[in-house]
Protein backbone atom coordinates (compact mmCIF):
# COMPACT_ATOMS: atom_id res chain seq x y z
CA UNK A 1 0.00 0.00 0.00
CA UNK A 2 2.97 2.31 0.47
CA UNK A 3 4.46 1.65 -2.98
CA UNK A 4 3.21 5.00 -4.30
CA UNK A 5 5.15 6.82 -1.55
CA UNK A 6 8.49 5.24 -2.41
CA UNK A 7 10.69 7.63 -4.32
CA UNK A 8 13.47 6.90 -6.77
CA UNK A 9 15.56 9.09 -9.04
CA UNK A 10 16.16 8.39 -12.71
CA UNK A 11 19.79 9.21 -13.42
CA UNK A 12 21.14 10.06 -16.86
CA UNK A 13 24.81 9.52 -17.72
CA UNK A 14 26.08 9.30 -21.31
CA UNK A 15 29.64 8.70 -22.46
CA UNK A 16 31.19 8.91 -25.90
CA UNK A 17 34.73 8.66 -27.25
CA UNK A 18 35.38 12.30 -26.45
CA UNK A 19 32.13 13.53 -24.89
CA UNK A 20 30.66 13.19 -21.41
CA UNK A 21 27.20 13.96 -20.12
CA UNK A 22 27.85 13.34 -16.43
CA UNK A 23 25.31 12.04 -13.95
CA UNK A 24 22.24 14.17 -13.40
CA UNK A 25 18.59 13.63 -12.53
CA UNK A 26 16.12 13.29 -15.37
CA UNK A 27 13.41 15.95 -15.66
CA UNK A 28 10.25 15.59 -13.59
CA UNK A 29 7.21 14.29 -15.48
CA UNK A 30 4.68 13.94 -12.68
CA UNK A 31 1.15 15.23 -13.13
CA UNK A 32 0.63 18.85 -12.03
CA UNK A 33 -1.63 19.71 -9.11
CA UNK A 34 -0.33 16.99 -6.81
CA UNK A 35 1.55 18.82 -4.02
CA UNK A 36 1.98 15.72 -1.85
CA UNK A 37 3.81 13.88 -4.64
CA UNK A 38 6.05 16.90 -5.20
CA UNK A 39 6.88 17.19 -1.49
CA UNK A 40 7.71 13.50 -1.23
CA UNK A 41 9.89 13.76 -4.33
CA UNK A 42 11.69 16.81 -2.95
CA UNK A 43 12.31 15.10 0.40
CA UNK A 44 14.00 12.23 -1.43
CA UNK A 45 15.87 14.32 -3.99
CA UNK A 46 15.54 18.07 -4.52
CA UNK A 47 17.24 17.81 -7.93
CA UNK A 48 14.60 15.61 -9.56
CA UNK A 49 11.56 17.87 -9.06
CA UNK A 50 12.34 20.20 -11.97
CA UNK A 51 10.44 20.05 -15.24
CA UNK A 52 11.96 20.72 -18.65
CA UNK A 53 10.59 24.28 -18.70
CA UNK A 54 12.39 25.07 -15.44
CA UNK A 55 15.69 24.84 -17.35
CA UNK A 56 14.83 27.97 -19.36
CA UNK A 57 15.45 31.72 -19.05
CA UNK A 58 12.40 32.77 -17.06
CA UNK A 59 10.81 33.70 -13.72
CA UNK A 60 7.92 31.47 -12.68
CA UNK A 61 5.60 31.14 -9.71
CA UNK A 62 3.59 28.36 -8.10
CA UNK A 63 1.74 27.66 -4.88
CA UNK A 64 2.51 24.75 -2.59
CA UNK A 65 -0.07 24.24 0.16
CA UNK A 66 -0.86 27.95 -0.02
CA UNK A 67 2.75 29.24 0.08
CA UNK A 68 3.93 31.20 -2.94
CA UNK A 69 7.18 29.92 -4.47
CA UNK A 70 8.97 32.06 -7.04
CA UNK A 71 11.66 30.34 -9.13
CA UNK A 72 14.12 32.88 -10.51
CA UNK A 73 16.16 31.54 -13.45
CA UNK A 74 16.91 34.75 -15.35
CA UNK A 75 20.23 36.60 -14.89
CA UNK A 76 18.54 40.03 -14.88
CA UNK A 77 16.00 38.91 -12.29
CA UNK A 78 18.72 37.23 -10.21
CA UNK A 79 20.62 40.52 -10.15
CA UNK A 80 17.44 42.23 -8.97
CA UNK A 81 17.02 39.76 -6.10
CA UNK A 82 20.62 39.45 -4.88
CA UNK A 83 21.88 42.98 -5.59
CA UNK A 84 19.31 45.64 -6.57
CA UNK A 85 16.76 44.64 -3.91
CA UNK A 86 19.14 42.72 -1.68
CA UNK A 87 17.71 44.08 1.57
CA UNK A 88 14.23 42.76 0.77
CA UNK A 89 15.57 39.31 -0.09
CA UNK A 90 18.60 38.97 2.21
CA UNK A 91 16.87 36.58 4.59
CA UNK A 92 17.69 32.90 4.17
CA UNK A 93 14.65 30.65 3.87
CA UNK A 94 13.07 29.23 7.05
CA UNK A 95 14.13 25.78 5.82
CA UNK A 96 17.81 26.73 5.72
CA UNK A 97 17.72 28.72 8.95
CA UNK A 98 15.89 26.01 10.86
CA UNK A 99 18.08 23.29 9.36
CA UNK A 100 21.34 24.94 10.40
CA UNK A 101 20.56 26.98 13.53
CA UNK A 102 21.19 24.03 15.88
CA UNK A 103 24.65 23.61 14.37
CA UNK A 104 25.67 27.19 13.52
CA UNK A 105 23.57 29.33 15.88
CA UNK A 106 23.51 32.86 14.48
CA UNK A 107 26.59 32.32 12.31
CA UNK A 108 27.05 34.51 9.25
CA UNK A 109 25.70 31.94 6.77
CA UNK A 110 22.17 32.06 8.20
CA UNK A 111 22.11 35.42 10.02
CA UNK A 112 20.54 38.58 8.66
CA UNK A 113 19.76 42.16 9.71
CA UNK A 114 22.12 43.86 12.16
CA UNK A 115 23.92 40.64 13.10
CA UNK A 116 24.81 40.02 9.46
CA UNK A 117 25.81 43.66 8.86
CA UNK A 118 28.15 43.66 11.86
CA UNK A 119 29.84 40.34 11.21
CA UNK A 120 30.06 40.24 7.43
CA UNK A 121 32.94 42.78 7.22
CA UNK A 122 34.69 40.98 10.07
CA UNK A 123 34.57 37.55 8.44
CA UNK A 124 35.26 39.04 5.02
CA UNK A 125 38.52 40.54 6.31
CA UNK A 126 39.58 37.20 7.76
CA UNK A 127 39.11 35.15 4.58
CA UNK A 128 39.82 38.00 2.13
CA UNK A 129 41.70 37.11 -1.04
CA UNK A 130 44.68 39.17 0.17
CA UNK A 131 45.13 36.68 3.02
CA UNK A 132 45.17 33.61 0.75
CA UNK A 133 48.98 33.71 0.28
CA UNK A 134 49.36 33.34 4.05
CA UNK A 135 47.60 29.98 3.83
CA UNK A 136 49.12 28.71 0.58
CA UNK A 137 51.84 26.75 2.35
CA UNK A 138 49.23 25.02 4.51
CA UNK A 139 47.36 23.90 1.39
CA UNK A 140 50.59 22.62 -0.20
CA UNK A 141 51.80 20.77 2.89
CA UNK A 142 48.48 19.14 3.74
CA UNK A 143 47.88 17.96 0.16
CA UNK A 144 51.42 16.55 0.01
CA UNK A 145 50.74 14.62 3.21
CA UNK A 146 47.72 12.99 1.55
CA UNK A 147 49.87 12.09 -1.49
CA UNK A 148 52.43 10.48 0.82
CA UNK A 149 49.71 8.53 2.61
CA UNK A 150 48.32 7.27 -0.70
CA UNK A 151 51.86 6.31 -1.74
CA UNK A 152 51.99 4.00 1.27
CA UNK A 153 48.93 2.10 0.00
CA UNK A 154 49.08 -0.60 -2.69
CA UNK A 155 48.63 0.67 -6.24
CA UNK A 156 44.94 0.50 -7.14
CA UNK A 157 43.83 0.74 -3.50
CA UNK A 158 40.15 1.43 -2.90
CA UNK A 159 39.10 4.57 -1.00
CA UNK A 160 36.01 6.74 -0.78
CA UNK A 161 36.96 9.97 -2.55
CA UNK A 162 34.37 12.04 -0.67
CA UNK A 163 35.73 11.04 2.73
CA UNK A 164 39.33 11.43 1.58
CA UNK A 165 38.67 14.94 0.27
CA UNK A 166 36.64 15.87 3.36
CA UNK A 167 39.54 14.81 5.59
CA UNK A 168 41.98 16.79 3.45
CA UNK A 169 39.95 20.00 3.40
CA UNK A 170 39.01 19.69 7.09
CA UNK A 171 42.70 19.59 7.95
CA UNK A 172 43.48 22.55 5.68
CA UNK A 173 40.71 24.72 7.10
CA UNK A 174 41.53 23.72 10.68
CA UNK A 175 45.17 24.68 10.28
CA UNK A 176 44.11 27.96 8.67
CA UNK A 177 41.15 28.80 10.90
CA UNK A 178 42.39 27.27 14.12
CA UNK A 179 46.13 27.66 13.70
CA UNK A 180 47.03 24.07 14.58
CA UNK A 181 46.65 20.50 13.39
CA UNK A 182 43.19 19.12 13.82
CA UNK A 183 44.46 15.56 13.69
CA UNK A 184 42.98 12.59 11.89
CA UNK A 185 40.58 11.58 14.67
CA UNK A 186 39.13 15.07 15.12
CA UNK A 187 38.94 15.67 11.37
CA UNK A 188 37.08 12.38 10.95
CA UNK A 189 34.77 13.24 13.85
CA UNK A 190 33.78 16.55 12.26
CA UNK A 191 33.38 14.97 8.81
CA UNK A 192 31.29 12.09 10.12
CA UNK A 193 29.34 14.43 12.38
CA UNK A 194 28.31 16.66 9.49
CA UNK A 195 27.54 13.68 7.26
CA UNK A 196 25.22 12.36 9.96
CA UNK A 197 23.73 15.82 10.51
CA UNK A 198 22.89 16.20 6.82
CA UNK A 199 21.25 12.79 6.66
CA UNK A 200 19.02 13.59 9.65
CA UNK A 201 17.82 17.02 8.50
CA UNK A 202 14.60 17.03 6.49
CA UNK A 203 14.82 18.72 3.09
CA UNK A 204 11.40 20.30 3.59
CA UNK A 205 10.15 22.33 6.56
CA UNK A 206 6.50 21.35 6.37
CA UNK A 207 5.49 23.97 8.92
CA UNK A 208 6.48 26.76 6.54
CA UNK A 209 4.19 25.47 3.82
CA UNK A 210 1.39 24.99 6.35
CA UNK A 211 1.41 28.71 7.16
CA UNK A 212 4.17 29.28 9.74
CA UNK A 213 6.22 32.11 8.21
CA UNK A 214 9.26 31.23 10.32
CA UNK A 215 8.88 27.51 9.75
CA UNK A 216 8.92 25.09 12.67
CA UNK A 217 11.98 24.19 14.79
CA UNK A 218 13.77 21.02 13.83
CA UNK A 219 13.09 18.14 16.17
CA UNK A 220 16.37 17.66 18.06
CA UNK A 221 16.47 13.89 18.26
CA UNK A 222 19.16 12.07 20.25
CA UNK A 223 20.98 11.17 17.01
CA UNK A 224 20.96 14.80 15.86
CA UNK A 225 22.19 15.97 19.28
CA UNK A 226 25.05 13.49 19.14
CA UNK A 227 26.10 14.75 15.69
CA UNK A 228 26.13 18.37 16.86
CA UNK A 229 27.88 17.49 20.12
CA UNK A 230 30.75 15.85 18.21
CA UNK A 231 31.28 18.96 16.10
CA UNK A 232 30.78 21.53 18.86
CA UNK A 233 33.04 19.68 21.26
CA UNK A 234 36.01 20.00 18.90
CA UNK A 235 35.37 23.61 17.86
CA UNK A 236 34.60 24.77 21.43
CA UNK A 237 37.94 23.51 22.68
CA UNK A 238 39.79 25.36 19.94
CA UNK A 239 37.99 28.64 20.65
CA UNK A 240 38.55 28.29 24.39
CA UNK A 241 42.27 27.64 23.79
CA UNK A 242 42.48 30.87 21.82
CA UNK A 243 40.67 32.85 24.49
CA UNK A 244 43.14 31.44 27.02
CA UNK A 245 46.05 32.70 24.92
CA UNK A 246 47.09 29.35 23.48
CA UNK A 247 46.24 30.17 19.86
CA UNK A 248 48.33 30.78 16.77
CA UNK A 249 48.72 34.52 16.20
CA UNK A 250 48.14 34.09 12.45
CA UNK A 251 44.98 32.01 12.59
CA UNK A 252 41.55 33.26 11.58
CA UNK A 253 40.06 32.54 15.00
CA UNK A 254 42.83 34.50 16.69
CA UNK A 255 41.94 37.45 14.46
CA UNK A 256 38.33 37.16 15.61
CA UNK A 257 39.45 37.15 19.23
CA UNK A 258 41.63 40.24 18.73
CA UNK A 259 38.87 42.08 16.89
CA UNK A 260 36.46 41.42 19.77
CA UNK A 261 38.96 42.79 22.30
CA UNK A 262 39.18 46.04 20.29
CA UNK A 263 35.44 46.21 19.52
CA UNK A 264 33.41 44.91 22.50
CA UNK A 265 30.21 46.12 20.83
CA UNK A 266 30.48 43.15 18.46
CA UNK A 267 29.48 40.94 21.41
CA UNK A 268 31.56 38.03 20.18
CA UNK A 269 31.31 35.89 23.32
CA UNK A 270 32.43 32.27 23.39
CA UNK A 271 29.17 31.11 21.80
CA UNK A 272 29.31 33.73 19.03
CA UNK A 273 32.96 32.95 18.36
CA UNK A 274 32.10 29.26 18.17
CA UNK A 275 29.25 30.00 15.78
CA UNK A 276 31.45 32.00 13.40
CA UNK A 277 34.31 29.50 13.66
CA UNK A 278 31.87 26.66 12.98
CA UNK A 279 30.40 28.54 10.01
CA UNK A 280 33.82 29.19 8.47
CA UNK A 281 34.89 25.62 9.16
CA UNK A 282 31.79 23.88 7.83
CA UNK A 283 31.40 26.11 4.76
CA UNK A 284 35.14 26.08 4.10
CA UNK A 285 35.76 22.35 4.23
CA UNK A 286 32.46 20.86 3.04
CA UNK A 287 32.10 22.83 -0.19
CA UNK A 288 35.68 22.30 -1.33
CA UNK A 289 35.56 18.60 -0.45
CA UNK A 290 32.44 18.17 -2.57
CA UNK A 291 33.98 20.11 -5.48
CA UNK A 292 37.15 18.01 -5.49
CA UNK A 293 35.13 14.80 -5.23
CA UNK A 294 33.04 15.73 -8.28
CA UNK A 295 36.21 16.78 -10.14
CA UNK A 296 37.72 13.29 -9.67
CA UNK A 297 34.51 11.72 -10.97
CA UNK A 298 34.53 13.95 -14.05
CA UNK A 299 38.21 13.39 -14.84
CA UNK A 300 37.77 9.64 -14.44
CA UNK A 301 34.94 9.69 -16.98
CA UNK A 302 36.73 12.11 -19.36
CA UNK A 303 40.32 10.86 -19.85
CA UNK A 304 40.92 13.32 -22.74
CA UNK A 305 40.45 16.19 -20.26
CA UNK A 306 42.58 14.44 -17.66
CA UNK A 307 45.34 14.15 -20.28
CA UNK A 308 45.28 17.94 -20.81
CA UNK A 309 45.46 18.46 -17.05
CA UNK A 310 48.46 16.12 -16.71
CA UNK A 311 50.27 17.75 -19.63
CA UNK A 312 49.72 21.20 -18.14
CA UNK A 313 51.03 20.19 -14.70
CA UNK A 314 54.13 18.70 -16.36
CA UNK A 315 54.65 21.83 -18.46
CA UNK A 316 54.18 24.27 -15.57
CA UNK A 317 55.69 22.35 -12.67
CA UNK A 318 57.96 19.72 -14.15
CA UNK A 319 58.86 17.30 -11.37
CA UNK A 320 58.40 19.73 -8.49
CA UNK A 321 55.28 19.79 -6.35
CA UNK A 322 52.82 22.47 -7.52
CA UNK A 323 52.82 25.56 -5.33
CA UNK A 324 50.66 28.62 -4.83
CA UNK A 325 52.84 30.53 -7.30
CA UNK A 326 51.89 28.01 -10.01
CA UNK A 327 48.13 28.46 -9.62
CA UNK A 328 47.77 31.40 -12.08
CA UNK A 329 49.47 29.27 -14.77
CA UNK A 330 47.35 26.16 -14.19
CA UNK A 331 44.62 27.19 -16.62
CA UNK A 332 43.29 23.70 -17.32
CA UNK A 333 43.13 22.91 -13.60
CA UNK A 334 41.19 26.12 -13.01
CA UNK A 335 38.85 25.38 -15.94
CA UNK A 336 38.15 21.88 -14.60
CA UNK A 337 37.25 23.32 -11.17
CA UNK A 338 35.07 26.05 -12.69
CA UNK A 339 33.24 23.56 -14.90
CA UNK A 340 32.83 21.21 -11.94
CA UNK A 341 31.27 24.06 -9.98
CA UNK A 342 28.94 24.73 -12.91
CA UNK A 343 27.73 21.15 -13.16
CA UNK A 344 27.77 20.39 -9.43
CA UNK A 345 27.44 23.64 -7.44
CA UNK A 346 28.13 22.83 -3.76
CA UNK A 347 24.95 24.63 -2.67
CA UNK A 348 22.63 23.90 -5.61
CA UNK A 349 19.62 25.80 -4.24
CA UNK A 350 19.79 29.36 -2.87
CA UNK A 351 16.55 30.09 -1.03
CA UNK A 352 15.43 33.48 0.26
CA UNK A 353 12.36 34.77 2.04
CA UNK A 354 10.69 37.98 0.84
CA UNK A 355 10.40 40.53 3.63
CA UNK A 356 7.87 42.76 1.87
CA UNK A 357 5.74 42.62 -1.26
CA UNK A 358 7.76 43.08 -4.44
CA UNK A 359 7.80 42.32 -8.14
CA UNK A 360 10.37 40.05 -9.79
CA UNK A 361 10.17 40.15 -13.57
CA UNK A 362 6.45 40.01 -14.25
CA UNK A 363 5.62 38.12 -11.03
CA UNK A 364 4.01 39.89 -8.05
CA UNK A 365 5.65 38.59 -4.88
CA UNK A 366 3.82 38.39 -1.57
CA UNK A 367 5.50 38.95 1.82
CA UNK A 368 7.06 35.77 3.30
CA UNK A 369 7.10 34.07 -0.11
CA UNK A 370 9.87 31.61 -0.90
CA UNK A 371 12.30 32.86 -3.55
CA UNK A 372 14.36 30.10 -5.16
CA UNK A 373 17.50 30.80 -7.18
CA UNK A 374 18.70 27.37 -8.27
CA UNK A 375 22.27 27.18 -9.60
CA UNK A 376 21.52 23.56 -10.54
CA UNK A 377 18.94 24.88 -13.04
CA UNK A 378 20.72 28.09 -13.97
CA UNK A 379 24.03 26.40 -14.81
CA UNK A 380 22.26 23.82 -16.99
CA UNK A 381 20.18 26.31 -18.99
CA UNK A 382 21.03 26.09 -22.69
CA UNK A 383 20.44 29.83 -23.23
CA UNK A 384 23.47 30.55 -21.03
CA UNK A 385 25.68 27.49 -21.62
CA UNK A 386 25.82 25.69 -24.97
CA UNK A 387 25.69 21.91 -24.50
CA UNK A 388 24.74 22.69 -20.92
CA UNK A 389 24.68 19.09 -19.68
CA UNK A 390 28.10 18.22 -21.13
CA UNK A 391 31.41 18.40 -19.26
CA UNK A 392 33.40 20.95 -21.29
CA UNK A 393 36.06 22.75 -19.22
CA UNK A 394 37.27 24.53 -22.37
CA UNK A 395 34.27 26.86 -22.04
CA UNK A 396 36.28 28.56 -19.25
CA UNK A 397 39.62 28.74 -21.10
CA UNK A 398 41.08 31.75 -22.90
CA UNK A 399 39.55 34.33 -20.62
CA UNK A 400 35.98 33.34 -21.56
CA UNK A 401 33.41 34.40 -18.96
CA UNK A 402 29.75 33.41 -18.54
CA UNK A 403 26.95 35.96 -18.80
CA UNK A 404 26.86 37.98 -15.54
CA UNK A 405 24.59 36.37 -12.93
CA UNK A 406 24.28 33.16 -14.99
CA UNK A 407 27.10 31.43 -13.08
CA UNK A 408 26.85 31.72 -9.30
CA UNK A 409 28.38 28.67 -7.56
CA UNK A 410 29.34 30.91 -4.61
CA UNK A 411 26.08 32.93 -4.69
CA UNK A 412 26.35 36.61 -5.70
CA UNK A 413 25.70 40.15 -4.55
CA UNK A 414 26.41 41.23 -0.95
CA UNK A 415 25.89 37.64 0.26
CA UNK A 416 28.52 36.18 -2.07
CA UNK A 417 30.65 33.62 -0.23
CA UNK A 418 33.48 35.55 1.51
CA UNK A 419 35.76 32.53 1.13
CA UNK A 420 35.43 32.38 -2.66
CA UNK A 421 39.11 33.00 -3.44
CA UNK A 422 40.27 30.75 -0.60
CA UNK A 423 38.11 27.89 -1.89
CA UNK A 424 39.03 28.36 -5.55
CA UNK A 425 42.76 28.48 -4.81
CA UNK A 426 42.53 25.48 -2.51
CA UNK A 427 40.60 23.43 -5.09
CA UNK A 428 43.01 24.18 -7.94
CA UNK A 429 46.12 23.55 -5.87
CA UNK A 430 44.85 20.32 -4.28
CA UNK A 431 43.73 19.02 -7.69
CA UNK A 432 47.15 19.75 -9.22
CA UNK A 433 49.18 18.24 -6.36
CA UNK A 434 47.19 15.00 -6.31
CA UNK A 435 46.75 14.69 -10.11
CA UNK A 436 50.50 15.07 -10.56
CA UNK A 437 51.04 11.75 -8.75
CA UNK A 438 47.78 9.81 -9.11
CA UNK A 439 44.92 8.90 -11.39
CA UNK A 440 41.63 8.48 -9.56
CA UNK A 441 39.24 5.96 -11.11
CA UNK A 442 35.51 5.43 -10.65
CA UNK A 443 34.38 1.93 -11.59
CA UNK A 444 32.97 1.78 -15.13
CA UNK A 445 29.69 0.28 -13.92
CA UNK A 446 29.33 2.52 -10.85
CA UNK A 447 26.01 4.36 -10.49
CA UNK A 448 26.82 7.91 -9.42
CA UNK A 449 23.83 9.84 -8.12
CA UNK A 450 23.95 13.52 -7.13
CA UNK A 451 22.13 14.08 -3.85
CA UNK A 452 21.05 17.48 -2.56
CA UNK A 453 20.72 17.74 1.20
CA UNK A 454 22.32 20.86 2.69
CA UNK A 455 25.08 20.49 0.10
CA UNK A 456 25.47 18.54 -3.15
CA UNK A 457 27.29 15.24 -2.71
CA UNK A 458 27.32 11.88 -4.50
CA UNK A 459 24.81 9.68 -2.69
CA UNK A 460 26.80 7.31 -0.49
CA UNK A 461 30.07 9.05 -1.33
CA UNK A 462 32.29 8.15 -4.28
CA UNK A 463 34.16 4.81 -4.10
CA UNK A 464 37.30 4.99 -6.28
CA UNK A 465 40.64 3.33 -6.83
CA UNK A 466 43.86 5.34 -6.83
CA UNK A 467 46.69 4.56 -9.27
CA UNK A 468 50.21 5.94 -9.26
CA UNK A 469 51.29 7.77 -12.40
Amino acid sequence: MFASFRQTTDIIEKRGADTLEPAHADVYRGKPGRPLNLILKARHDFLSIWRKNDYTNRVSSMKLLGRQIVIVNSPEAIKYVVATRHENFERKSPQMRRALEFLLGDGLFISDGETWKQRRPLVNDIVHKNRVPAFGKIMETTSTELVQRWNDMPDGASVNALYEMAGLTAEIISRSVFGNDLGEDAANAVTEGFTSYQSLIDSINIGYFLGFDEGLPVLRTPKLRRSVKRIHGIIDKVVEDHLAGRGDNNSMVELLVRRQSRNPELKLDVVALRNEAATIFMAGHETTAATLTWAWYLLSRAPWVEKSVHEEIERVCGGKVPTLDDVPKLEWCRAVIEETLRLYPPVPILARQATAADRIGDIDVKPASLILIVPWLLHRTEAFFKDANLFKPERFLGGRKPIPYSYIPFASGPRVCPGLQFGMTESILCLAIIAQRFKVRVAEDARVEPQCRLTLRPRGGLPVTVHRR
